[in-house]
């Protein structure tokens, strides 16, 4: 299946200035295994993306079709054929 990754601007750096990957995985897969995906084709976003223990990192948010995954299953959330995943850093400041 098909699924389209949108980077923000301040990853594109890590997959070449890219604004979106669009990934091929099995059917079935997760945001886990799309990560894992990462971890091979464009490990520097990976590292940006999921800590040494492969946790999501808590100030990265991941929208999947416009909801984030925490809301649903986290990693483990189910990616369908034509799925966008978004994305997004948190940004802080004070």
């Amino acid at each position: 299946m098909r699924i389209t990754l949108v980077i923000p601007q301040m990853l594109r750096s890590t997959v070449g200035g890219a604004g979106t990957l669009r990934l091929s995985l099995d059917e079935e897969a997760t945001l886990r295994q799309l990560l894992d995906e990462l971890a091979v084709t464009h490990p520097a976003l990976e590292r940006r993306l999921r800590d040494e223990t492969r946790t999501l990192r808590r100030y990265v948010n991941f929208y999947v079709d416009g909801t984030e995954c925490r809301a649903l299953d986290g990693a483990a959330t189910a990616l369908g054929d034509g799925v966008e995943v978004r994305i997004v850093p948190s940004v802080a400041g004070g």
